[in-house]
C-alpha cells in the first residue's frame, strides 16, 4: 500500500478555512502545503453526486497541474430531516451571483425545517472525504464524519460555513463558538485525516 514520502503537496482547494485547517494539521509531520489558489490553478468543474466523486476530480486536476501530490477534501452538512440535504451540494447551496452566502444557505436549511415542523433536536452530520492523488493517477480515499444538531440563531464567529448553526454531539457550542484547537479534535475533517495519517504513515 502507497505510503506518503513527499513533503511538499498541493491542497485542491481556493477555500482558506481549509487551507488553515490542513496546514496545522501536516505541520508536525513535517509536510509543507501550498493551495492550488496559490498556484493560480483553476477550479475544476464538480460533476459527481458523492463526496468521493468530486474528491477525486480535485485532487486528479491538481496533481496532473502541479506535478506534486494533492490533497481534497469534498465535504458538507447532511440533514436528516432534509432527506440528508444539501450533502454534496451543500456550497451550492450557498452560490449567489457576488460569491457564496452562507448566511443564506442556513436560512434556507432552518426555514425549510420550520416549514415541515422538524421536532427537536434537528439531526445532522458534517461529512468530509479526503482524495490524496498522486500524478501518475494513483489515489487513496479517506471518509469521516462529525454527528450532532443544528440551532437558530446562528452562534458563533470563528468558524466557516454551516459552522454557526452546528453543535457537534456532546457540546453546548456551535463549531463556530469553538476554539480553533477543540473544533479540530471534533471535526469530520479530522475524523477523516486521522485515518489518512494512520494508513500512509503507519
Amino acid at each position: 500500500m502507497r505510503k506518503l514520502t513527499e513533503r511538499k503537496i498541493v491542497l485542491a482547494s481556493h477555500n482558506q478555512g481549509k487551507l488553515r485547517e490542513i496546514k496545522e494539521m501536516l505541520e508536525p509531520f513535517g509536510i509543507s502545503v501550498i493551495s492550488a489558489g496559490e498556484l493560480g490553478f483553476d477550479e475544476p468543474e464538480e460533476t459527481e453526486d458523492t463526496f468521493a466523486g468530486n474528491a477525486r476530480i480535485k485532487a486528479h486536476y491538481a496533481a496532473k497541474k502541479s506535478g506534486l501530490p494533492a490533497l481534497s477534501d469534498d465535504s458538507g452538512i447532511e440533514v436528516d430531516a432534509l432527506d440528508l440535504q444539501p450533502g454534496v451540494y451543500t456550497a451550492d447551496w450557498a452560490e449567489t451571483p457576488n460569491g457564496r452566502d452562507f448566511t443564506m444557505a442556513m436560512t434556507k436549511v432552518w426555514d425549510l425545517l420550520e416549514a415541515k415542523n422538524t421536532p427537536e433536536p434537528r439531526t445532522a452530520r458534517f461529512r468530509s472525504t479526503l482524495c490524496l492523488a498522486w500524478p501518475d493517477g494513483e489515489d487513496r480515499l479517506f471518509a469521516g464524519k462529525a454527528e450532532g444538531h443544528l440551532v437558530w440563531p446562528m452562534r458563533g464567529d470563528k468558524g466557516f460555513g454551516f459552522d454557526p448553526m452546528f453543535v457537534p454531539e456532546g457540546e453546548t457550542l456551535t463549531f463556530a463558538e469553538m476554539e480553533p484547537a477543540r473544533k479540530k479534535q471534533l471535526s469530520h475533517r479530522t475524523d477523516a485525516f486521522n485515518k489518512m495519517i494512520a494508513s500512509l504513515r503507519g
